[in-house]
């Protein structure tokens, strides 16, 4: 790499490794105040309400609607999505409420023909499948589902919110909405699990919390505050899990339970779960999470093995056409075909930031309808490109680094227009490919005392990367 590239965030070389220390948070934007819970994070359980910006009232009022559903025997569905993080967030909460005898069900939406998130359409279907449905609960989704959540409101049937995701400039009218950015949509759900058990004086321990594990870092939210919490004990949990389906799934996919971390969530669990709801249906990753049948857990893992080789030869072929297509000359990538499967194009689209880095928008062309999914790099934020082109979509939501939308065919070629324009505004510096290096370092601090510093750093990944070191004039 050329070390004009190079981006060095220290320049001192530090004379001790207390120094060392220092640098790393520095670079790491961690503050003194907050350098002890980095450090030393605390447990799940201790994690306040206020600390992660949730209100008390609207949780007090989501557990109190749910004991209600309970005593009454209405029907309460736990209405997911169909990613990792959408997966575990339903097996944690639905787990939970089972426990307790609510006549609760997790369901999942169909990627293909129902969407993300909670819809008019699925409610209607749930509704007439279930006459008693009295309250549905979301998780991982919602946060911007006004429409159907008025929908529900007009057929009796309340819905709580909790989800992570940005919010929209008007809140639905849900009865309670448990919202938080500092959390993943499994870490949510976690948290409200934890306050139901609470106020029932059950025993909570860390139930669920190998899932909020797998979601979290599925997600790739930064693990600095209570994400890094939940990932550094989330991973113990991982690592000791008595759940059948993840201990048939370590062992489909070669990989020793002790030796868990964030390398082996990322690449190897989470695209396993994440496959079915890309390829055929999320219910099956649900049923491997939550079954107590070791044969069936074997089976499920197999199915799911077999799925996401599928998937990775479908990803494959969509990239080739793609790479094929793009016009290198812009500054961002959008294209748009007929032949790209939707339960891809956005690990297509994360294939081209890679291969590129540049912003990237694929599109699943439909007859009337089309689905997009957008990636993009650090200084572009894809979410805010996007709702500034809300005039030519129909709906769409995410995060800063990635992003899905629905958009009418016919509006297609205005978008692509639209949306390089705005990615030839952004300074040319941002699409300069980087090696982020902490700072120098001698070799006499190059010992086994670095080494324990740095697994005081851990686990590292979005938020905290592995530190990097760079030492010159070497012979």
């Amino acid at each position: 790499m050329n070390t004009k590239n190079w981006d060095i965030l220290s320049s001192g070389t530090p004379q001790s490794l207390e120094e060392l220390k220092s640098i790393l948070l520095r670079n790491r934007n961690i503050g003194k105040q907050e350098s002890e819970e980095f450090l030393n994070p605390i447990i799940p359980n201790l994690i306040t309400l206020k600390k992660l910006g949730i209100a008390k009232r609207e949780v007090d009022k989501a557990i109190t609607r749910i004991l209600e559903a309970r005593d009454k025997g209405q029907q309460v569905i736990v209405y997911g999505d169909y990613d990792a993080d959408g997966v575990c967030a339903s097996a944690i909460l639905w787990e939970t409420l089972y426990s307790l005898k609510v006549k609760a069900l997790p369901y999942l939406p169909d990627r293909f023909s129902e969407g993300y998130g909670i819809n008019r359409k699925s409610i209607e279907s749930l509704k007439k499948k279930y006459p008693d449905l009295g309250l549905i609960i979301t998780v991982d989704n919602g946060i911007v589902a006004g429409d159907a959540v008025a929908f529900a409101n007009s057929i009796d049937t309340d819905v709580i919110i909790t989800d992570h995701h940005e919010v929209s400039e008007i809140l639905p009218e849900a009865y309670a909405i448990i919202h938080t950015k500092k959390l993943s949509g499994s870490g949510v759900s976690w948290i409200l699990s934890r306050e139901i058990l609470k106020f029932l004086d059950q025993e909570i321990e860390d139930r669920g919390l190998e899932l909020a594990a797998i979601g979290t870092i599925a997600d790739q939210l930064p693990l600095t505050g209570a994400c890094r919490s939940f990932v550094k004990y989330g991973l113990l949990s991982l690592r000791k899990t008595i759940r059948p389906g993840l201990i048939c799934l370590y062992e489909v996919s070669a990989i020793e339970s002790s030796n868990i971390g964030i390398y082996e969530v990322s690449f190897i669990l989470a695209p396993r779960i994440n496959s079915s709801g890309r390829m055929t249906h999320a219910i099956d990753s649900l049923r491997l999470i939550c079954t107590k049948d070791k044969i069936k857990a074997l089976e499920l893992s197999n199915s799911l093995e077999k799925t996401n080789l599928n998937r990775q030869e479908v990803v494959e072929s969509v990239v080739k056409s793609v790479l094929k297509m793009s016009n290198n000359e812009e500054k961002a990538v959008v294209v748009s075909d007929e032949s790209y499967h939707e339960g891809v194009i956005g690990l297509a689209a994360s294939k081209i930031v890679e291969k590129y880095y540049k912003p990237a928008i694929v599109i699943s062309k439909g007859e009337k309808l089309s689905k997009a999914s957008g990636r993009s790099i650090r200084g572009f934020n894809i979410i805010e490109a996007i709702r500034s082109l809300s005039h030519l979509i129909v709906e769409g939501g995410g995060h800063e680094m990635a992003a899905g939308f629905t958009i009418e065919t016919v509006k297609i070629e205005e978008f692509t227009g639209k949306f390089y324009e705005l990615a030839r505004a952004i300074s040319d510096q941002i699409f300069v490919r980087k090696l982020i290096i902490d700072c120098p370092l001698d070799f006499n601090l190059i010992n086994w005392e670095l080494i324990n510093i740095l697994d005081i750093f851990s686990p590292f990944g979005a938020g905290n990367p592995q530190p990097i070191f760079i030492t010159k004039q070497i012979k």
